[in-house]
């Protein structure tokens, strides 16, 4: 496991940390550590109160178990946890992985370099997205109220962009990239039937959790596009799609998502290409009056009543 996958203070896994120190913990600590072995993703969220209903010990006890184990407490441990599943699960680090075993005939310039990763990415994205989901993905959509596209970071630039595919094909749709405070206001506006369609590459961010849980309140799904944070929220939303990241930084964050929402509005636009065509007619006809608007003489409006007399 690489070393910026878990903490600093020895590196070692949830199973290696248990099995290191299982002999020297008390019964009830023993309960926690083996719950905490087969649930570790449902641990990532999981309050003290309840690991300790899980087990049958208390919310101290399992505090303790976490410092037992070697973490700070049980904020620490959970981190640890989500670092785990991200790196174990990531295809983009699967993919540098692959990278570093070809030792011989990898391209050297930097443009070979950068088209190479781009190839490798999409392929990558191509081969872990089943046609079911995608149908699913595609399914979502169709069916929504109004969708709520969101990303923070550069992923917000492709939420708007999704978010402006889906107007011009005469749908409802917003985006979002706020965070703190500001994130409040957008999912004032969220409903039933409504769809969040979240980029969220591989950053675990608290902010997440309180969309989710605004979504689930009011009867709305969310499409997940992630790398590799399908297995930590995979009960959470709808439907996960996974949009393999840079292993390197050698192409943009958004590529493979970018792609991957091209090929859901395509499919979204061949269900009712009617309506689709017709909105995009609508569009132009809307543009060439704005053309014919801007090439006439601006001629100001004069003021009623008498001319002020000089």
């Amino acid at each position: 496991m690489p070393d910026d996958a878990t903490p600093a203070d020895g590196g070692d896994s949830l199973t290696e940390r248990i099995t290191g120190r299982l002999a020297g913990m008390s019964r009830a600590e023993r309960a926690v550590a083996e719950y905490l072995r087969h649930h570790a993703r449902e641990a990532i969220f999981a309050t003290a109160e309840q690991i300790g209903s899980a087990t049958g010990t208390s919310d101290a006890t399992v505090v303790r178990t976490a410092k037992t184990l070697g973490y700070s407490g049980l904020a620490d441990m959970r981190q640890h946890l989500a670092r785990q599943v991200v790196t174990e699960t990531s295809p983009s680090i699967e993919l540098r992985h692959r990278q570093i075993g070809e030792p011989t005939g990898a391209p050297t310039t930097v443009l070979a370099r950068v088209f190479t990763e781009a190839t490798e990415r999409l392929a990558e994205t191509w081969r872990l997205v089943s046609e079911e989901d995608f149908e699913r993905a595609v399914d979502l959509l169709a069916g929504a109220r109004e969708v709520l596209a969101f990303g923070i970071g550069p992923s917000s630039f492709l939420a708007g962009y999704v978010a402006l595919r889906l107007g011009r094909m005469g749908r409802r749709a917003r985006a979002s990239g706020a965070t703190g405070f500001r994130l409040a206001d957008d999912l004032l506006g969220l409903g039933e039937g409504d769809v969040v369609v979240l980029f969220l590459p591989s950053r675990l961010l608290g902010d997440i959790e309180v969309l989710l849980d605004r979504t689930r309140e009011v009867g709305a799904r969310t499409l997940l596009i992630t790398d590799s944070l399908a297995p930590v929220f995979g009960d959470r939303v709808a439907v996960a799609l996974q949009a393999t990241h840079s292993p390197s930084n050698f192409t943009g964050e958004m590529l493979s998502a970018e792609v991957l929402a091209d090929a859901l509005l395509l499919g979204l636009a061949s269900r009712d290409e009617d309506h689709a065509n017709r909105t995009s007619e609508l569009l132009t006809t809307l543009r060439s009056r704005l053309i014919q608007g801007d090439s006439r003489d601006y001629v100001p409006r004069r003021k009623s009543g008498n001319p002020r007399k000089g």
